[in-house]
């Protein structure tokens, strides 16, 4: 992380922020405002937001679930930074930061999923580099085809599976 920034679990009066950089970022789709109050309401223990100093606002965040049906995978909704923060690192670090705390508060994560669109290439380099950093493999393949979406054009989005994970930092002790 960033020395000036904090990491933070998201709180409710954070959703429009959130909402906001997700629609100014240019690459994900945009959830509606109402999605980014339930996920910072019910899924905060599994989603991140890097604060900045004096004011608290988000610089960056990050949504991710627990898969019901593999309780020990951390699912990666959303990663976004705002415009004034990109370049410095800060996707990565919210990105170790949030695995690292929900490892530690679940008892352990075997790994993480996500998907990307091949163009994404911000994305692309995040989640390859957290694979590289943390030891670990990715197994890449489509998850869901362009025409599964109901708007002509949709890009395939691509299941990245990372994992086993090896250390995790000083937050897994």
């Amino acid at each position: 992380m960033p020395e000036d920034l904090t990491l933070d679990a998201p709180r409710v009066d954070d959703g429009a922020a959130i909402w906001r950089i997700a629609r100014d970022s240019g690459t994900l789709d945009l959830n509606s405002s109402y999605s980014y109050l339930l996920w910072c309401r019910d899924f905060a223990a599994t989603s991140a937001v890097a604060r900045r100093p004096g004011d608290g606002e988000p610089a960056g965040f990050i949504t991710g679930y627990i898969r019901p049906a593999r309780p020990r995978t951390l699912v990666v909704w959303q990663v976004a930074v705002d415009r004034p923060h990109r370049g410095r690192g800060l996707a990565a670090g919210l990105l170790d930061g949030l695995v690292a705390r929900v490892a530690r508060e679940t008892g352990g994560l075997d790994g993480i999923e996500t998907t990307i669109t091949p163009g994404n290439t911000a994305s692309n380099r995040l989640f390859a580099s957290f694979a590289e950093r943390h030891g670990a493999t990715v197994e890449r393949e489509v998850l869901f085809h362009g025409g599964l979406f109901p708007e002509d054009g949709h890009d395939p989005e691509v299941l990245h599976r990372i994992g086993p994970l090896g250390p995790l930092g000083p937050l897994t002790h």
